[in-house]
């Protein structure tokens, strides 16, 4: 394992939430950070699409580990956006975020959600941005 991945592993499984949800922390580079959820009923909303909490979750923490780790440490979300753009339905949501711009107090990273299918097709459902800063 890394030491990128051991330091974001580290940090992932110190989340009391992200346990809670059920989300894993997936591929992870000196830019980018992959987290995803397998989808289950208490995910979803009262129309059966995954919550917009849920999303706005996933998408807020990939940010804050692509940001955190282009900074080089533990990082805070100072804002995001995030925009959906289709009912989130399938087995599974991916957030893939990637640092655009990283500086020597922030990070400004952008985010793309993606529901996995049954067949393994990939849908995008929501895009997020935001600026990331060092913690402390």
């Amino acid at each position: 394992m890394s030491e990128i991945m051991s330091f974001a592993q580290t940090v992932f499984e110190s989340q009391p939430f992200t346990r809670f949800l059920g989300a894993k922390l997936g591929k992870v580079t000196s830019e980018t950070a992959e987290i995803y959820l397998d989808i289950h009923e208490n995910h979803k909303q009262q129309h059966g699409f995954v919550h917009g909490g849920v999303l706005s979750y996933l998408a807020d923490n990939a940010l804050t580990f692509a940001g955190g780790i282009a900074l080089g440490g533990n990082a805070l979300t100072s804002e995001y956006k995030i925009n959906y753009v289709r009912p989130a339905l399938g087995k599974r949501v991916i957030a893939r975020a990637s640092a655009q711009a990283a500086g020597k107090r922030q990070a400004v990273c952008r985010c793309e959600l993606i529901c996995i299918d049954e067949n393994g097709d990939e849908r995008l459902c929501a895009l997020a941005q935001g600026t990331v800063v060092p913690a402390g």
